[in-house]
């Protein structure tokens, strides 16, 4: 309960005060004349500091599975958190080729360098070379509009305008005040609390995960990835419903960007990363393969819609299945081809044909003075109806339950079931999706018996999960019905 009560209370603390972090960096900056871009840079990082400190604390503590699994697994839910969910609430992410092009090359870069360092392929030492290169460069386009640099004056005018169609968002987005000294102790103080936070939470979070036999890739990747993400995930999601496309592409490349530099290769340059694992190259091949994918789909359809919003979160809920499964069954290279084919996928998906354009929805009266539209029937994935995705969505939970049953004690699959409440999402509705998620706690309680855990620390750690999910669902599947209407 320690353990517990330590978690909780180190997350609330890290996630507020990353916040008042976050405007108080903003407000000096606004003093000392950074661009707009540059603030953005400057937020991403403040916001970014829950997840860094949690990684630099496992990797000081040699748990280099968690400590790569916080940076990397983050990066995925950025993805589907701020560009998938925030495409799915604001119905379309508007974006302009240009900025697509140079936030996506400094982001797929660094996602190299990661991979390349990941798989052993390069030292630490020379990834956090290259990229603090790269996000140098970046750095200097920014503030300069790449005037600076020696290209042709073609290259150098289209860096200009790309830089300043980013910012044209970002003004708006980003209004802070002009800041005095005592925003520097008061930003001094917060950084400071959110560091002894996130190191609290990380520990608690590896202790419960030893009592409990969680895989530590899990705990890292899946369970504090998705929690210190969660101020990004806010912010992205009120940029997109204000119609902010560039700035919420920006928070989330900018984020992936100084996850990997400050939480990954600087730490890891100095305390190493030990061995290469499967489990921890699978996490970075769904980064890089999955940003690829998004980018594409953005670059080609000058934004992200509603359609393509879903295929990105219906990704990270493949992205878990895979993990889940590599963690907990000797299947990792298996896991690991399927999760890249799943990648392919949606790569192709990205560069299809374009989506069809919106059809108006058709109006049938019920009524004097009243109408229905068929849009109250239809989900977020174009020609499935909410009843039959619903019925997807109850039908895994029971096949998944069923396949825990067969095997017994064997092959403990509870954490599956969070599966189908992430489908019945889809449906926009949120009856459907609390009737997922309260069938799916059902099957976890009832599953303790032939997992022979019932009752058991491991097995109400399972029923929480699939219950946190379950609500988080319900809650995300309320707010999209009330932007769709």
């Amino acid at each position: 309960m320690l353990a517990v009560a330590a978690f909780t209370i180190g997350a609330a603390v890290s996630l507020v005060t990353s916040w008042l972090l976050v405007s108080r960096l903003e407000r000096i900056g606004e003093r000392l004349s950074f661009s707009e871009a540059l603030l953005g840079i400057v937020a991403a990082l403040a916001a970014d500091a829950p997840e860094i400190t949690a990684a630099i604390s496992a990797l000081t503590s040699h748990q280099q599975r968690i400590g790569a699994g916080v940076v990397l697994g983050s990066n995925v839910f950025n993805l589907a958190a701020l560009l998938g969910l925030g495409a799915v609430v604001a119905g379309r992410l508007k974006l302009h080729r240009k900025v697509v092009v140079l936030s996506g090359t400094i982001a797929l870069s660094v996602a190299l360098v990661s991979l390349l360092v990941v798989s052993g392929a390069v030292s630490p030492v020379a990834g956090l070379l290259l990229g603090i290169a790269v996000l140098v460069v970046y750095l200097v386009v920014l503030g300069t509009g790449g005037q600076r640099l020696r290209l042709p004056a073609r290259w150098q005018s289209w860096l200009g305008s790309a830089v300043s169609e980013e910012e044209l968002e970002l003004e708006d987005a980003i209004r802070p005040s002009r800041g005095r000294w005592p925003d520097v102790v008061t930003a001094a103080v917060a950084l400071g609390v959110v560091i002894v936070a996130s190191v609290t939470m990380e520990r608690a979070a590896s202790s419960l995960g030893q009592r409990l036999g969680v895989p530590e890739i899990v705990t890292g990747g899946l369970v504090l990835a998705a929690v210190t993400s969660l101020p990004n995930a806010v912010a992205a999601v009120y940029l997109a419903s204000r119609g902010r496309g560039a700035a919420t592409l920006s928070t989330a490349l900018n984020s992936n960007t100084l996850n990997v530099v400050a939480g990954l290769l600087l730490p890891g340059a100095v305390l190493g990363l030990g061995q290469a694992s499967g489990q921890t190259l699978l996490v970075t091949v769904w980064y890089a393969g999955l940003s690829l994918a998004v980018l594409l789909l953005a670059w080609r359809h000058r934004g992200i819609n509603r359609r393509a919003g879903a295929a990105i979160i219906v990704a990270y809920a493949a992205f878990t299945v895979s993990l889940v499964v590599s963690s907990y069954a000797p299947a990792g290279d298996t896991a690991l081809v399927i999760s890249m084919g799943l990648v392919a996928f949606l790569v192709l998906l990205a560069a299809s044909g374009p989506v069809a354009a919106r059809r108006s929805p058709v109006l049938r009266t019920s009524g004097p003075g009243r109408a229905e539209t068929s849009r109250g029937r239809a989900s977020l994935l174009p020609e499935w109806s909410v009843r039959r995705l619903w019925a997807v969505s109850m039908l895994t939970i029971a096949a998944i339950a069923a396949v825990d049953a067969a095997t017994g004690p064997h092959a403990v699959l509870i954490g599956l079931l969070t599966v189908g409440p992430c489908i019945a999402l889809l449906t926009g509705k949120w009856l459907p999706t609390t009737l997922a998620g309260v069938w799916a706690c059902g099957l976890a309680v009832v599953l303790g018996l032939p997992d022979g855990i019932w009752a058991t620390a491991t097995h109400v750690a399972f029923v929480t999960a699939v219950a946190a999910v379950a609500l988080a669902a319900t809650a995300g599947s309320a707010v999209i019905g009330r932007a769709r209407h």
